[in-house]
């Protein structure tokens, strides 16, 4: 079979599949999973072209780290062919333990288990179906391998993952603030110290990446109805899991009904082998199949809340500094009583409080080091003379008020 396949991609254009085991895994059911999972999760209710899946970023991913590895074997770097075959290998899966619509599900399937660990559990599983040959990859993902900066063009503050979600997300959103340099950051790579550094006539670029990523944190991942759409779809999938606790009959596929009807805590998943395999079969298909049933529901809970979400009748969303007024709460929860007749627990579906972070860049490990001309190696912060730089270090906390917009009537 020929593997040597190019793919038209909308971002780069037509990109190459680097490897044979690249193209294996690309091929591997739990590969072609990713597919069927969008890469920002209810997105599409705001931005209607974000409909981009886990499959398309991480082939993009692959991509950005094909040029970085030519641009530092360039400046004189010491990479193997089985280094690259293996980084490439750890970028192209490291999302693979993405559940059904990413990060808005995260936590609602499996408590106390983040895809993280599901990707290195399916990693390691892969292993095993491919001899031994994905070794070296899961060590430079674990960030156990001697070469410590091939780890960092994974997962580090300035990884493939980052420079290709940027751009990507950007694109189908629309949303322009999120554009980025990717080919000049890359171009400007090298490694000092076993540290991935930039070089010094790129550090616009990364101020401008910095303040991109800022920018699409409030106005993409983090808009205000993109969070009410998140929120109604944990809580439709919290009700279903309470009512299927009490072994009340919910129609959803098998792979689904598993999580439901069985409570499994990060160990439980992490020991019984079955788990991982259920976890494999499950995509956002999953999900809105049950959804569109559950909207017919005899419980009225999970039947509103249901025909909200595909009649798109989200939360009402105010995200603010300050913490929301409780009275104001208080008399949101006994408006949801009275008008559908529920108890104040249920009514807690229709009007809750959370809170939301965002922090666009962290100092320590893992920072952005600059190479100066002059040899010597700095934080991104210390080297720019942008003083909004500063201000990125800071976590930003906000509080979040969703109730059912009907109670306003």
């Amino acid at each position: 079979m020929n593997k040597k396949k190019i793919i038209n991609d909308p971002v780069y254009g037509f990109i190459s599949i680097p490897n044979d085991l690249a193209f294996d895994l690309i091929e591997h059911p739990y590969f072609q999973r990713l597919r069927y999972i969008k890469q920002l999760g209810m997105t599409h209710l705001v931005y209607p072209g974000a409909l981009h899946t886990r499959f398309h970023h991480a082939l993009g991913a692959m991509h950005l780290m094909s040029l970085a590895i030519e641009t530092l074997r360039y400046k004189g770097q010491q990479i193997t062919q089985a280094e690259e075959e293996a980084v490439t290998v750890a970028i192209l899966l490291h999302d693979i333990g993405h559940g059904p619509f990413s990060h808005a599900l995260e936590q609602a399937i499996i408590e106390g288990v983040w895809h993280e660990d599901i990707s290195v559990m399916l990693m390691n599983e892969l292993n095993k179906q491919f001899d031994g040959r994905l070794a070296m990859a899961i060590e430079i993902f674990n960030g156990t391998y001697h070469k410590n900066f091939l780890h960092q063009l994974v997962s580090s503050q300035l990884d493939m993952d980052r420079l290709d979600y940027l751009n990507r997300d950007s694109f189908f959103t629309g949303v322009s603030e999120g554009v980025i340099s990717s080919d000049r950051i890359i171009k400007m790579l090298n490694v000092v110290d076993d540290h991935i550094v930039v070089e010094e006539k790129g550090i616009y670029s990364i101020e401008k990446f910095l303040i991109a990523r800022r920018l699409m944190y409030w106005q993409v991942y983090l808009h205000k109805t993109v969070i009410a759409g998140e929120q109604l779809l944990s809580k439709i999938l919290k009700r279903a899991k309470e009512l299927a606790l009490t072994r009340e009959e919910l129609f959803c596929t098998p792979a689904l009904n598993h999580f439901l009807v069985n409570t499994i805590n990060n160990q439980l998943f992490m020991t019984e082998g079955d788990n991982l395999e259920t976890f494999a079969g499950l995509d956002d298909t999953d999900i809105m199949a049950a959804v569109k049933i559950w909207a017919g529901s005899k419980d009225f809970v999970l039947a509103q809340l249901c025909r909200d979400l595909v009649h798109r009748n989200l939360y009402h969303a105010d995200i603010t500094n300050e913490m929301p007024d409780e009275a104001f709460v208080n008399e949101l929860t006994q408006k949801a009583v009275k008008k559908y007749g529920i108890n104040e627990y249920e009514a807690s579906y229709f009007v809750f409080t959370d809170e939301v972070r965002n922090n666009a860049y962290k100092t320590g490990d893992g920072s952005i080091l600059i190479l100066m001309k002059n040899g010597t190696v700095k934080d991104i912060t210390a080297a720019s003379d942008n003083s909004n730089l500063e201000a990125l270090k800071k976590t930003v906390k906000k509080y979040i008020l969703c109730y059912d917009k009907r109670l306003m009537q």
